[in-house]
């Protein structure tokens, strides 16, 4: 299994109190929770999502 490293931007809605994030070296990869635990899960998940439909090259270039 390779392993990356990506970094993540992580806000707060003020008004709902959810928080967001989105990965701006991985095109596609965002997502939101209610609490920081949870969005640390999701933001695994839709990472590995994007990455596995990513093809080599694309592959090539996130990692370059």
């Amino acid at each position: 299994m390779k392993h990356y490293q990506f970094t993540a931007q992580i806000e707060r809605d003020r008004e709902t109190g959810m928080y967001a994030a989105f990965v701006p070296s991985l095109p596609g990869a965002h997502t939101q929770a209610k609490s920081l635990d949870l969005l640390h899960d999701n933001l695994k998940e839709v990472i590995e999502l994007v990455l596995d439909e990513l093809t080599s090259d694309e592959l090539a270039e996130v990692h370059a």
